[in-house]
């Protein structure tokens, strides 16, 4: 009996120790359990997930981006109302997206100019050394251009039968001086007429003896930059024989664009360098401005001189030069980037960062655009000093807001809503005033791109430099005569650009540096298309959110299919088509 009642009260101790246990394990773990299902719940329901490498795809429940297929992670918005088409982006975002900011100030705007030309012989001191007789050259003693002669030096010598006639008349008038004095005057002045001095002219008189050959003396020292005759050649008086010049100074000739010309004045300072001589800067002052605009290439030559003491600087030598010249008119003026603006030929935007709020956001406005400056704009409206605008990254917040349906580039209101896939864009700007002819010219050069793209996806630097050869052909046999007013200046801005960075690409024999220099001509080139517009033609402007340490790039492509030039065969596959031109 004792033995049960033991084993009762074991029992009983057993079974309330387990249920005290029981209900201590629930209090302690009963919201550890349940609460990270809530918070799961949710953060699902308040969390829009994200691609790293595709900021603009927004989902609302995780999975696998549409584009490259890497899982979306997530990404937490500020919910508080500012704006109805602000842009919020947390710092993961921002940097992902390489968003760059800038504070607004005023500054005294500076537009720097940039021309190119090469060095020629001063014109004045060219000079032509002639035969002064006529006849046979029976020896030269200058034989090539280039050679430095002296003045007083005998550069050649000539036999001359109307010479030997001039010498025998004078010699029969010093017989009849007695009789006939003026007879003698009369055959001197016909030997100095042959440029005889005066001395020679008395020797003769007093040796009695006829001089066979006649030697040419120079005139001026210089350089002999032109060859006229060679031995055995028969000569006229006043024939050229040699042409030369002093290149103890020099001319710098540079070509100025016709929009380029308000901005430099006789006495403005180009500062320029020679590919001859890398790392040496050189100056001077502009003497010249042509007042004729070659009506072919619409460009006047503007003229400085330098001085060549030296003999460093030669003709046909290639300079770029640079004038940094002051806008009187836009005194203490808000200057920005140019890679802040999005411009779409009818409206200049930017996007301000709004301040005073947790997350980072974002907001478009509409800006007035004026002078264009070396890579940046004056803004004569639409910004106050002391704003924050981005600079770089910001066709990735419009792209944001393009995919949630608010204000941006190509949507001036939220009405309308925009997809995953990018928008089918008809070109703006000028498009419908662009002549037919030019449209023609741009689609060509456009179609001589694509052969450089995929030279490009091919990674052959070779057929790379070639491709860009044609491209840089094509670009300048573009008429711009065909645009008129603005749409002139702009194309203007745009083909400088281009051809820079062409050249840069043919030059090249990096690849590296090939395809950053590609990337910047696809900025220029998708705005001239975008502005102008092509001839019936489709293209997609495509982006690969890895190129250039993830910074990204963008391309143009006659196909929708993703075919990477930035790396190739490596990652054929990367990237996305951000806009569909037609």
């Amino acid at each position: 009996m004792e033995l049960k009642k033991v084993f009762l009260n074991i029992y009983f101790r057993s079974l309330l120790l387990l249920v005290i246990g029981l209900f201590m394990g629930w209090l302690l773990f009963y919201h550890s359990v349940t609460d990270p299902v809530n918070n799961v719940l949710q953060t699902d329901k308040n969390t829009v997930w994200t691609c790293s490498m595709h900021p603009q795809i927004r989902m609302d429940k995780p999975g696998l981006c549409p584009i490259c297929g890497m899982d979306l992670i997530p990404l937490v918005q500020n919910i508080s109302h500012i704006d109805d088409n602000a842009i919020a982006m947390n710092d993961e975002a921002l940097k992902l997206a390489d968003i760059q900011t800038i504070i607004v100030s005023k500054q005294q705007p500076l537009k720097e100019i940039r021309l190119y030309g090469k060095i020629q012989a001063d014109e004045r001191l060219t000079q032509t050394l002639p035969s002064h007789v006529p006849g046979r050259i029976e020896k030269l003693t200058v034989n090539f251009t280039g050679e430095q002669i002296q003045k007083g030096q005998v550069i050649a010598s000539i036999y001359s039968p109307e010479l030997i006639t001039a010498q025998q008349e004078l010699l029969e008038a010093v017989k009849m001086k007695d009789i006939q004095p003026r007879i003698l005057d009369a055959a001197r002045e016909k030997l100095s007429q042959f440029k005889l001095t005066k001395k020679q002219i008395e020797e003769i008189e007093t040796s009695g003896k006829i001089k066979t050959f006649f030697d040419v003396v120079a005139s001026s020292s210089g350089v002999v930059i032109k060859k006229n005759v060679t031995y055995g050649d028969y000569v006229k008086t006043g024939t050229p024989l040699y042409e030369v010049s002093d290149l103890n100074q020099v001319w710098a000739l540079f070509d100025a664009y016709e929009s380029d010309l308000p901005w430099i004045k006789i006495g403005s300072k180009i500062t320029f360098t020679l590919l001859a001589i890398p790392g040496k800067e050189l100056s001077g002052n502009i003497v010249f401005i042509d007042p004729v605009i070659d009506p072919l290439t619409r460009i006047a030559k503007v003229r400085i001189e330098v001085n060549n003491s030296a003999g460093t600087l030669k003709p046909e030598m290639l300079a770029t030069g640079v004038v940094k010249a002051k806008l009187a008119e836009s005194t203490n003026s808000i200057v920005i980037p140019q890679s802040a603006v999005l411009w779409t030929g009818k409206r200049s935007l930017v996007y301000i960062k709004i301040p005073n709020v947790a997350e980072p956001t974002f907001i478009m406005r509409e800006v007035t655009l004026g002078t264009y400056l070396q890579n940046s704009y004056v803004i004569l409206s639409g910004l106050n000093e002391g704003e924050e605008i981005a600079t770089n990254g910001i066709f990735s917040i419009d792209a944001a807001a393009q995919l949630s349906g608010k204000a941006s580039m190509m949507n001036e209101t939220n009405t309308t809503k925009q997809t995953n896939d990018s928008s089918q864009i008809k070109n703006s700007a000028f498009t419908n005033q662009t002549d037919i002819k030019f449209k023609k010219q741009l689609t060509e050069t456009y179609q001589k791109y694509i052969k450089m793209k995929d030279a490009f996806v091919a990674s052959d630097v070779k057929k790379i430099s070639d491709a860009a050869i044609l491209v840089n052909k094509s670009l300048s046999a573009i008429d711009r005569n065909l645009l008129k007013g603005d749409s002139h200046k702009i194309w203007l801005d745009y083909f400088k650009s281009l051809v820079k960075n062409i050249q840069h690409i043919i030059s090249e024999k990096d690849i590296k540096k090939q395809r950053e220099y590609f990337a910047n001509f696809n900025t220029v080139f998708y705005q001239s298309i975008r502005t102008f517009g092509l001839d019936a033609t489709k293209t997609y402007y495509q982006y690969c959110p890895m190129a250039f340490n993830n910074k990204g790039g963008y391309w143009l492509s006659e196909i929708k299919e993703i075919k990477n030039p930035y790396f190739g065969e490596t990652m054929l596959k990367c990237g996305e088509t951000r806009e569909t031109i037609k």
